[in-house]
């Protein structure tokens, strides 16, 4: 747990279950990495974590489903943002960043990548593993030592994190907005869809 994110339950971050989207769709300041089409009837944004295993349960059980489900189909525009719950939890997303610029299945695939193999890497000598898992990723052991020496990409990857405590209550990982409402928690796809559901049958 990041230091002092006692804060995090102060009675001031307590909100109302829904956020407006003019809070919640502001663009992230490194940029969004957004699957599926902006017009979809459907917006889901998780804030994870990437040394939080259960992110890792969400990756791995339930995201597969949604993607082919939901987002494949057009229905539902998904965006991650970055709530590192440590400093290697930020490394983990800088890694990702820098291995896909700007490109969003990139960025999807490495984050698939290092939450299937977080058993491997988010351990006391996570080094020598990182540098394994963005080798493999096309990251030369240069390009992997200045991303990790990125403090712009950290301050901006902090930034996110506390916009999301501060602005939208977000306290754990993780945390989902479905077109507003906020549900926490590793989401089963039966949730999911019961949610998303309601939204394409108002439709």
């Amino acid at each position: 747990m990041l230091a002092g994110s006692s804060a995090l339950f102060a009675p001031e971050y307590a909100l109302a279950q829904r956020l407006s989207d003019a809070e919640l769709l502001k663009p992230s300041p490194l940029g969004e990495m957004v699957l599926g089409p902006a017009n979809a009837p459907v917006t889901i944004i998780e804030y994870a974590s990437m040394t939080c295993s259960h992110c890792a349960a969400f990756e791995i059980q339930t995201f597969p489903t949604l993607k082919s489900k939901y987002i494949d189909t057009g229905k539902v525009r998904f965006i991650l943002r970055e709530f590192p719950l440590d400093p290697l939890a930020a490394a983990g997303f800088m890694i990702a960043r820098c291995a896909a610029g700007e490109d969003a299945n990139k960025y999807y695939a490495m984050v698939d990548t290092l939450f299937h193999q977080q058993k491997t890497w988010a351990v006391r000598e996570p080094l020598a593993p990182l540098k394994t898992i963005a080798r493999q990723a096309g990251l030369s052991e240069q390009a992997f030592n200045a991303c990790l020496s990125n403090q712009p990409m950290l301050d901006k990857i902090e930034a996110v994190r506390k916009d999301a405590v501060d602005k939208l209550g977000v306290k754990s990982t993780p945390t989902f907005f479905i077109n507003g409402e906020k549900r926490e928690g590793a989401l089963s796809i039966d949730e999911i869809s019961k949610a998303v559901d309601q939204y394409l049958k108002a439709g």
